[in-house]
């Protein structure tokens, strides 16, 4: 064994050193260049000892040859075990293998930057002198305290806790850090003081615990040993170490087995937990019933987390999760964070099997795992709560709004990216929403019992296995004997396609022609699933039921036999992630005004009426005739105000809410802020004077339904209510130009806010009130106070303070941002605080767009300080707030280009966040 004592230098510290002198240029990895290494570990057994400031990490890693056709490590560990290992964060104190003498630097190992090669003959030597095993053994030291990067072993307050996905595992301590590497983490153990940490865990299930003695000071010390039996990468490895309180239920599978289902968390936060453990009980359920998918352990625990890069993680048997996506009670949590709770509950259980069972070869394949998983559990949310149209429609909002924006953007790439330097830069919009859409659309060509043959075969093919993209589509095609080959190309192109559509009807011979004409990024046509159904112009009713039509060319025509003229409903439930658009540029308004009040397709329904607010809206802001309108939009309000044939709330809701600034901004090309706000507002007024008495009267009657029912519920038929009832305020208070109506609008929604029950409907008014000036100010600044009051330092609950006061649509808003970063309970090492800030200042588009580039010189600030704490919050987070700069008008671009200029010569700037500003600098 080669090692080194307290006193003497580590064995990588003259490495440490240089690469701190001289950090070494980032290094672009390519898709096509994957090699599997020639050295694998089959098992790995961890001793973890936990001090202040000071941990000790004992591996020993069971070392096998790689028996693949192709083999040899692109970066130099061709015949040697390839160990990564951030130098920066990771001391090795000791080394070595057994059956081999003194490990010899240079000679029997090479350290460089990242990297720890055992060469081939080391190995062979051990193995020869051991039985043919090859075991490396090695002592790391790390200081968890000091990761404010939140990957690796880190403090969260007074909790350990890991995150190793992406590359947080070479953190801990030098291992293979990839996900083709597949081992049985069969011992863990973890020892700690017992008196701060008495919960010690980790992943698989808990084989003994006890007390031990011989601390650094005499401590009493506490220790628990974990085994996992199912192979696993090293990105879902996972350990906390705190003083936590717990929730205990218990989930009875398919088969009769009893799973323990342990939810963890501060003490003060345990009486928070319920509606989690409801949700996953839902979704395990759900996952049999669906998919026939069985949970595989007697043991599920989950840990709330407030320090957390993403919102949560599906560690095998342990899923670490941030605070705000597990943590819910009516009066902290709003309906949106009920149902965030339920759906990532779910997603992150889901990925048992797509993600943990199977998983993906490498980075490039991340959609097969997020993607995959996404859509499982949207059909699971829409599912399980009967609201199939109401999910739909959200997650479409989700898509527009942001992906079709990346996709736009200099940060475009495939849902399979062929390149990358930091690959947390690509747990992206792209990945996870459009990686759904794409797997949506095997649901839609295949049909549900289809897919779910594919997916029986994909299992029955790869558990246990590190698989690709292309083996997925393998197995749907195979198990449905279609070909697919074609439908491959999603994989590998970027960019939004385009399907243009134009229509004729024929009269006399009672024919409707539709033609479809696509185009994308792809030298290839794609295969678009369309989802068509046909409305009678005359009756409304529907001749034609929803049809798939398969685009497989550039052009193609479709013709339907119909007994009159009808209206066409293209790209039902939105069946494919396009833009679907009139050949003539120019949207028909009486056919929309026609589908938003009688296409039998709820999706397209609401659609409709969206397209008709933004042709309004963009009219008014392009300076345009506007009236007629102007008046389809407001006869198409009236009509969905009160028809009496819509029965969900939340459908009524979504119908009436106007277009978003974001999905606004992706259907002009030269993107002016401050203009569509203000023509927004325009139409929202409009809508306002016009049906103010019918507004005024559905909000009363709803607000008394609300008093008379009392018991929170977070059931279809409650939170849609709420949704709705809170759109009508929205309106009622959009009334604000005399100072008659200010006072008005202050008083109803301080009205709504002082009574509210909940935080549903305390937030809204408190989102209203927040932007309210002149007359409404001192109603404002009353909110303001109490609002932060009531929240009585609640972490999740300062967080929604900071994100109104951050979004507010005020003139002076940047200079209060800027204020609240001075605030005591404003932190740049707390993602959760950080977006709620800076985040949500960059989502006012109007303000931090403001022509004074202000905004932009606040965000590059704030950029230079934070990716000096957390790199992954800086790039993923603030950063991609500026890439899209060559959409705006000269002034604004240039100004946002500059400060991705000055980014990008920051000295000891990140990898990810260079990655970030070099893409955006691109012509």
């Amino acid at each position: 064994m080669i090692t080194t004592t307290s006193e003497s230098a580590p064995l990588n510290a003259a490495l440490a050193a240089a690469t701190k002198a001289n950090p070494p240029k980032p290094v672009e990895f390519f898709r096509l260049q994957y090699a599997p290494l020639n050295f694998v570990v089959s098992t790995v057994s961890l001793d973890f000892k936990l001090y202040t400031g000071r941990t000790l990490v004992d591996s020993v890693l069971t070392v096998t040859k790689n028996n693949v056709e192709k083999s040899g490590e692109p970066d130099g560990g061709e015949d040697g075990l390839v160990l990564d290992g951030e130098e920066a964060t990771v001391k090795l104190l000791e080394l070595s293998v057994d059956g081999c003498d003194a490990l010899v630097a240079d000679a029997d190992y090479i350290l460089k930057p990242g990297k720890l090669i055992i060469k081939g003959d080391a190995l062979r030597r051990g193995a020869a002198n051991n039985g043919d095993l090859i075991i490396v053994r090695s002592t790391v030291e790390i200081i968890p305290e000091d990761n404010t990067q939140l990957s690796g072993l880190y403090k969260s307050g007074d909790m350990y806790c890991t995150q190793c996905e992406a590359e947080g595992f070479r953190r801990i301590t030098y291992y293979p850090d990839r996900p083709d590497v597949m081992a049985t983490f069969e011992q863990v153990r973890v020892e700690a003081n017992a008196k701060d940490f008495p919960v010690l865990l980790s992943n698989g299930n808990l084989v003994k615990e006890g007390i031990c003695e011989g601390g650094i000071n005499g401590d009493r010390r506490k220790f628990a040993v974990w085994s996992d039996p199912f192979p696993k990468p090293s990105y879902l490895f996972a350990l906390v170490a705190g003083d936590l309180g717990c929730l205990e239920d218990s989930f009875t599978t398919m088969s009769g087995r009893n799973v323990a289902l342990r939810f963890y968390s501060e003490h003060k936060n345990v009486s928070k937990l319920s509606y989690a453990v409801e949700s996953l009980k839902r979704a395990m359920k759900w996952d049999e019933d669906t998919f026939g998918l069985e949970y595989d352990l007697d043991l599920f625990n989950v840990v709330a987390v407030e320090s957390f890069n993403m919102g949560a993680m599906e560690n095998k048997s342990l899923n670490v999760f941030n605070t705000s996506c597990v943590l819910a009670d009516p009066k902290t949590s709003s309906d949106a964070n009920y149902f965030r709770v339920e759906g990532i509950i779910a997603h992150e259980y889901f990925h048992n099997w797509t993600g943990n069972r199977v998983t993906c070869r490498d980075w490039f394949q991340l959609t097969l795992k997020e993607g995959l998983t996404v859509f499982r559990d949207q059909q699971f949310s829409g599912q399980i709560n009967n609201c199939a149209s109401v999910k739909r429609i959200s997650d479409v909002l989700t898509v527009r709004g942001i992906q079709f924006k990346e996709d736009a953007g200099p940060m475009s790439h495939p849902i399979r990216p062929d390149t990358y330097i930091a690959m947390d830069n690509f747990y992206t919009a792209t990945v996870y929403r459009k990686g759904a859409e794409v797997i949506r659309m095997y649901d839609t060509i295949l049909g549900t019992v289809g897919f779910r043959k594919g997916m029986d075969l994909y299992f029955k093919r790869h558990d246990g296995s590190a698989v690709t993209c292309d083996d997925f589509l393998a197995a749907m095609s195979d198990a449905n004997d279609v070909d697919l080959k074609q439908f491959a190309l999603w994989y590998s192109t970027s960019g939004t396609p385009t399907v243009t559509y134009v229509t004729s009807f024929d009269e006399e011979k009672g024919l409707f022609v539709l033609g479809l004409s696509q185009s994308s990024r792809s030298d290839e046509p794609l295969f678009i699933p369309v989802a068509l159904g046909l409305m009678d112009k005359e009756t409304g009713e529907e001749v034609l039921p929803t049809t798939v039509l398969e685009l497989k060319e550039m052009n193609q025509t479709f013709t339907f036999s119909v007994k009159g003229d009808v209206v066409p409903s293209i790209l039902r439930n939105f069946s494919a992630p396009v833009k679907m658009v009139p050949a003539s540029g120019i949207v028909n308004e009486s056919d929309m005004a026609f589908l938003a009040s009688y296409d039998t397709d709820l999706f397209n329904r609401w659609d409709s009426a969206q397209q008709l607010y933004t042709a309004a809206i963009l009219k008014v802001m392009d300076g345009k005739e506007y009236a007629d309108t102007l008046d389809f939009v407001l006869s198409t309000f009236g009509a969905t105000l009160t028809d009496e044939s819509i029965s969900d709330d939340a459908i009524r809701a979504f119908a009436l809410i106007l277009p978003g600034e974001s999905t606004l901004a992706e259907a002009v090309t030269v993107v002016d802020p401050p203009a569509i706000r203000k023509a927004r507002k325009f139409v929202k007024k409009a809508i306002a004077k016009k049906f103010k008495s019918e507004l005024a009267a559905a909000y009363d009657k709803l607000t008394a339904d609300v008093v008379a029912d009392s018991t929170f519920k977070v059931d279809g038929m409650s939170t849609g209510r709420r949704r709705l009832r809170n759109v009508y305020l929205g309106y009622l208070c959009a009334l604000d130009e005399s100072p008659e109506q200010r006072i008005e609008a202050a008083k109803l929604a301080t009205a709504q806010f002082d009574s509210a029950t909940g935080m549903t409907d305390k937030l809204a008014a408190f989102n209203i009130l927040a932007s309210m000036s002149g007359e409404g100010e001192s109603a404002r600044e009353a909110a303001i106070q109490k609002f932060y009051d009531d929240a009585d330092g609640d972490p999740l609950v300062i967080d929604k303070w900071f994100d109104c006061l951050a979004s507010a649509d005020l003139p002076d808003v940047l200079e209060r941002v800027v204020k609240l970063t001075t605030h005591p309970d404003f932190t740049l090492k707390v993602p959760n605080r950080c977006r709620a800030v800076i985040l949500s200042f960059t989502a006012n588009a109007a303000a931090f767009h403001d022509e004074s580039g202000k905004g932009y010189e606040f965000l590059g600030e704030m950029i230079e300080k934070i990716d000096k704490v957390n790199s992954r919050v800086s790039a993923r987070t603030t950063a991609s707030s500026l890439l899209s700069w060559k959409r705006y008008n000269d002034k604004r671009a240039s100004m946002m280009k500059a400060q991705l200029e000055r980014l990008k010569a920051m000295p000891n700037i990140s990898n990810d966040l260079l990655e970030i500003v070099t893409k955006g600098l691109k012509n």
